[in-house]
């Protein structure tokens, strides 16, 4: 991939925040309620955003009429030891793996290949 480094989405530049069952809390962005997000679903405090804030994409609706918006960032961090969700009284969800772009697309639903072909021509056009 560009720049001669394996770009992992999640990690080394990653989708950053599937925001499509986000509450935004009063007065917070949309860009900060998916980084308390990331936060809250994966404990990560170390991600940066090299694209900003103003770059991503949103999928078509779901068939709730739910949009869900992906940002890009980085993280330095190899291994997630998922957090507890308070009100579930268990981790959000059931696993976490560090992937290809090759891997991504066949572990991901057809609806987010838009996300991963972004994703990856922003990240391999830099």
């Amino acid at each position: 991939m560009g720049g001669g480094r394996d770009h992992h989405p999640g990690r080394d530049l990653a989708t950053g925040a599937d925001v499509d069952d986000i509450a935004v809390e009063d007065d917070e962005a949309e860009f900060h309620a998916a980084q308390r997000e990331v936060f809250e679903e994966t404990g990560l405090t170390d991600l940066a955003y090299p694209f900003g804030d103003d770059v991503y994409k949103e999928t078509l609706p779901y068939a709730s009429g739910k949009i869900a918006r992906y940002y890009l960032a980085e993280t330095g961090t190899a291994a997630l030891e998922l957090p507890i969700s308070p009100a579930l009284g268990r981790a959000e969800h059931d696993e976490w793996r560090w992937v290809s772009f090759d891997e991504a697309e066949d572990l991901l639903p057809p609806r987010l290949a838009i996300v991963l072909d972004w994703a990856r021509a922003t990240i391999e056009g830099h």
